[in-house]
């Protein structure tokens, strides 16, 4: 019998921290199943989900947490994954002057119409003309089944104009 795990992970950015938990993972009979990891600020922040025989579980999670002597702090869950019920998808991209309270807005919004964030990549730049601050978000969605999707993207459209953002939200074809 398999177990996953989903795995949460920061220290600071140098080279060897993927080949030092991949190595863990590998020496455990575990399988890398799918990640997100960046380097963000200094630091190397990561999410991944792995499998691993149900024997070995917890001495991978033993093994998992002496990766802090190596700079690497990691933190092991139970992949709580269960059956979700019928959503659909969206894409919403965010672009805009730069402003504390774009994301609040953004997130306000999505939860009061039940929408769960999937994925969030934001990041800030400078315009290419005026060199001012310019926010760009692009978040993957998924709307409960019986969702509004219009009331949805309305609700986004109203709020655009009070953050002074341009939102441009994609339904799948």
């Amino acid at each position: 019998m398999q177990s996953q795990l989903v795995l949460t992970v920061i220290g600071k950015d140098r080279p060897g921290l993927v080949e030092a938990l991949a190595a863990t993972v590998a020496d455990h009979g575990g399988n890398w199943l799918e990640s997100r990891m960046c380097h963000l600020g200094g630091e190397f922040a990561g999410l991944l989900r792995v499998e691993v025989p149900a024997a070995d579980a917890e001495a991978l999670s033993a093994a998992l947490a002496k990766l802090e002597a190596k700079g690497l702090q990691v933190v092991v869950r139970p992949d709580r994954e269960a059956a979700q019920p019928a959503t659909a998808s969206a894409t919403i991209e965010i672009i805009g002057q730069d402003r504390p309270g774009i994301v609040k807005q953004i997130s306000k919004t999505l939860a009061s119409h039940q929408v769960n964030v999937e994925e969030l990549h934001t990041e800030r730049s400078s315009a290419p003309m005026s060199g001012e601050m310019l926010f760009q978000a692009r978040l993957e969605v998924l709307v409960p089944a019986g969702g509004d999707m219009a009331a949805l993207r309305q609700s986004l459209e109203r709020i655009a104009a009070d953050l002074m953002v341009e939102i441009n939200f994609k339904e799948p074809a």
